[in-house]
């Protein structure tokens, strides 16, 4: 029996996406009774967001699925301040024009998952730049400054962590709170926004955001916050060896994204397919419950499942597809990643780091060594060996059982 009215806050407790709220009783009233518009802020430094955000993408899913507003705050303002939360450096200064490529292109992704339009739980992307950029400062200061205090600031673990750790803080970046605030009390008067989400390590800043809109305008506003997401083994969700996985495929191909999830932990299958699909808890606790082989068929409906939503189903069927051949041996997919040889040849070493199996020829060596590498399913034991391949020929390359390519002459 879940402790929640509202079909909202039943849904995202029981999928595990709730760490923290503010006034839970009074939001879960409010959203049992009328519909509540919600937000969560996503930077703007890169043309495509992670699966670090799809947590968070998927509670505004789970917002509209229950009958409420999503709203997409996209930070074309805040990206030109920068978010110290969880950095230990400043971020590299984006034009306007790169900002708003790069908000055109992330849309894409939230367009698979959310329905946009003009109606009362439609969901609807605006950007705060809209009102930051038309901000007078010394206005902003005068209004807006006397409700912050330099004392708790500097508890704030974005700024606490920075400091302790002997890094910079710029003035520029320290202003960052205040703005995001400042985004919430906007949108509470622009959207009639109720609600913000977002990650644990963003509460700090969702609290502010919450005291600043009610000092300033009375209004009932409540935060709601996810968990750390990190997978079983302690790692951060949405970075691999390989880099960041990305949502959308031109940072990423469909093969690799889906990869990734196939290639999830045994432990975290369960709690993956709470947070990251549509499918019945039902069918999920009877996927998790699987033990030993069997539990990689559920791995492959996770990977199936969340490639769909993201990439499209026809997406994930070819990847599928690929790694279904790929597996069975011999087979190179359609969906694998391909590298092109020259008529002199390559490095196997200079081969497995340009295709990204690893981060240096050293690294490549090692796994050399370790017998880890393998064209077309024959160790190759020789660092310096080198891969020729005739014109129309074609070679499977692997890294261990995960890891595969095509190399074409």
């Amino acid at each position: 029996m879940s402790k929640y009215s509202s079909d909202l806050l039943r849904l995202l407790d029981e999928r595990g996406y709730i760490h923290q709220t503010t006034d839970a009783a009074a939001l879960d009233a409010l959203a049992a009774k009328q519909i509540v518009p919600g937000y969560i802020g996503f930077d703007a430094t890169a043309p495509s967001l992670h699966i670090g955000s799809l947590v968070q993408i998927m509670m505004l899913r789970r917002m509209q699925q229950t009958g409420h507003k999503p709203i997409v705050l996209m930070g074309g303002g805040t990206t030109k301040v920068g978010d110290p939360s969880g950095k230990d450096e400043s971020r590299q200064m984006l034009t306007a024009e790169a900002i708003d490529g790069n908000i055109a292109s992330i849309r894409t992704a939230f367009e698979r998952l959310l329905t946009f339009g003009d109606g009362p739980t439609d969901a609807v992307m605006v950007n705060n730049d809209d009102w930051l950029s038309e901000l007078q400062y010394i206005e902003l200061l005068r209004t807006v400054g006397p409700h912050f205090t330099i004392n708790r600031m500097l508890t704030f673990d974005s700024v606490k962590l920075r400091l302790e750790r002997e890094q910079p803080l710029t003035f520029l970046e320290f202003n960052y709170m205040i703005l995001q605030a400042y985004d919430f009390r906007e949108l509470a008067l622009r959207q009639n926004c109720r609600l913000q989400l977002g990650g644990s390590d963003q509460w700090g800043n969702i609290v502010n955001g919450i005291e600043l809109t009610r000092r300033m305008e009375g209004a009932e506003v409540y935060g709601v916050t996810t968990p750390l997401l990190t997978t079983a083994d302690g790692a951060k969700m949405g970075k691999t060896a390989a880099g960041a996985v990305w949502l959308n495929e031109a940072q990423l191909p469909n093969y690799d994204f889906w990869q990734y999830w196939r290639n999830a932990d045994d432990r975290d299958v369960g709690r993956f397919l709470r947070l990251f699909t549509d499918m019945p808890l039902d069918e999920i606790a009877r996927l998790e419950a699987l033990e030993g082989s069997a539990i990689n068929d559920a791995k492959v409906v996770l990977a199936n499942e969340v490639t769909s939503l993201v990439r499209g189903k026809e997406a994930a069927r070819i990847a599928a597809d690929t790694a279904a051949a790929t597996f069975a041996g011999g087979g190179f997919g359609d969906d694998l990643p391909t590298l092109a040889i020259g008529a002199e040849g390559m490095g196997i070493t200079a081969i497995c780091t340009a295709l990204g199996f690893t981060q240096s020829n050293g690294e490549a060596k090692r796994k050399i060594a370790e017998g880890a590498v393998r064209l077309d399913d024959q160790p190759v034991k020789d660092p310096s060996f080198i891969v020729n391949i005739t014109d129309g020929e074609s070679k499977k390359l692997s890294l261990g059982k995960k890891k595969h390519a095509v190399l074409t002459g």
